[in-house]
């Protein structure tokens, strides 16, 4: 009897707290989207530890790392903002972080988690003052996508570039790896199962054959399975190492690193609400994101939460769009997901035992669908075409997200002048152009 007399109970405080009845949706569909959400994100458990793990990271905590960040993360989306958010570490900036900062500037991991850190600090300052609204309106939309698509390049080479199927050469840069290696053979097969299966609208396509392609290594004999003992001790080797006064040693490099990490997780933010929220029907008519400033203060907590824990930039994950497409409508929706990476960190361990040839193919996958933003450039007009094509092509190129951003920055910047459509309100567009000319007269100085 008092069971039954508590079902409803909770069921009413679930549906005062979340507005269930008002968005139209009930507990049971918003576990389903969760739930949904969960499967279509859950890879970054196995694909963020193998991009960190090239940086010195160790991969058992950085995947318990990523567990707990995802987790905290889209709990507290869920209860705070009551949006169907999910978050977790973020695709591109964890590139960054490793083939950037750590590999190409020798930033050691530690530093580098301390300026992941204090990025997540200046984003909260900028979100409280309301001087994020400046830097969104000083970018235009075309700069966006770009930024986007020049990602999805960087992580898709990448990618290819771990499975072995493209190779340095010294004649041409690049050419095509050898496909009967068994490490290309391997990303091929998990290519062609991921894609099949994403054709047939599988929940979760990533996830399955990342883990198919990982028992077909061990079958094989391309990877081992060595199984040791589990410990939630293992979040101990990454959770508190950041090295914030280390951060502060670095040279003129600190600047820059900040900018990108705070760049590219508000713009990716802005996107990916814009795209969750009007999906869900959240938007008001006047085409705003209702509790925007708690959506970003949340995000920007996220990410210093995760540094402390030993993972890179968190930031909200478009594959949102697949709980809202199951019927999600509130937070609970993300609670859920929340809690489904929770129960994660019991295995996630475990994430060191598959292999880069099986990561690899997610990667070019996601890098692939990355691309979508392109189509919002106007190709036919310079204005937008130059810089943005300046972006998307610099990126990958030379493997620096900051480098495709200078150069887009810059040159939307020279454009304006020429054209003569310079206004006063461009102030701070020039004055960021002005600092990325200083940056490349110090680079070519060096």
């Amino acid at each position: 009897m008092s069971g039954q007399d508590a079902a409803p109970t909770a069921g009413g405080r679930l549906d005062r707290y979340f507005r269930l009845g008002e968005r139209g949706t009930s507990v049971r569909t918003e576990a389903l989207a969760g739930a949904t959400t969960f499967l279509t994100m859950a890879y970054i458990v196995l694909v963020n530890p193998a991009i960190l793990g090239q940086a010195g990271l160790p991969v058992a905590s950085v995947a318990a790392a990523t567990c707990f960040a995802a987790a905290f993360a889209s709990i507290l989306m869920g209860l705070v903002a009551n949006v169907p958010l999910a978050l977790a570490p973020g695709m591109g900036l964890n590139a960054y972080f490793s083939f950037t900062v750590v590999q190409q500037m020798h930033v050691p991991w530690p530093v580098a988690l301390g300026c992941v850190f204090l990025s997540g600090v200046v984003f909260l300052i900028l979100t409280l003052t309301g001087v994020r609204q400046l830097i969104v309106s000083a970018i235009p939309q075309h700069l966006f996508a770009a930024v986007a698509g020049g990602i999805g390049l960087f992580i898709g080479f990448i990618g290819l570039k771990d499975a072995g199927i493209v190779v340095a050469n010294p004649a041409t840069f690049v050419a095509l790896g050898n496909l009967r290696e068994p490490g290309a053979a391997l990303a091929l097969l998990g290519l062609f199962i991921i894609g099949a299966l994403s054709v047939w609208n599988l929940r979760g396509a990533m996830l399955v054959g990342i883990v198919v392609t990982t028992l077909v290594a061990v079958l094989t004999g391309f990877a081992r399975m060595t199984p040791e003992p589990y410990s939630l001790t293992a979040l101990t080797q990454t959770a508190f190492k950041l090295d914030l006064a280390g951060v502060f040693r670095l040279s003129g490099g600190l600047a820059e690193i900040l900018f990108v990490f705070l760049f590219v997780d508000l713009f990716d933010n802005i996107g990916t609400l814009v795209a969750v929220t009007k999906r869900a029907g959240l938007m008001d008519k006047a085409g705003r994101i209702p509790g925007l400033n708690r959506i970003l203060i949340t995000d920007a907590v996220a990410t210093i939460v995760g540094a402390m824990a030993g993972t890179s930039t968190v930031t909200s994950y478009v594959e949102s769009a697949a709980g809202v497409q199951a019927g999600g409508r509130t937070g609970l929706t993300a609670v859920v997901t929340g809690l489904l990476f929770l129960a994660t960190m019991f295995v996630a361990p475990y994430a060191q035992l598959v292999p880069l040839a099986a990561t690899a193919p997610a990667l070019i996958i996601v890098g692939g669908l990355m691309l979508l933003p392109l189509s919002e450039v106007d190709w036919e007009d310079p204005m937008a075409a130059i810089p943005a094509f300046l972006t998307v092509a610099m990126i990958p190129l030379t493997f620096s997200i900051a480098n495709g951003l200078a150069f887009g920055i810059t040159a939307h910047a020279g454009l304006k002048l020429l054209r003569g459509k310079a206004e006063r309100a461009d102030w701070f567009l020039f004055l960021l152009a002005g600092l990325f000319v200083v940056r490349f007269v110090w680079m070519s100085a060096a």
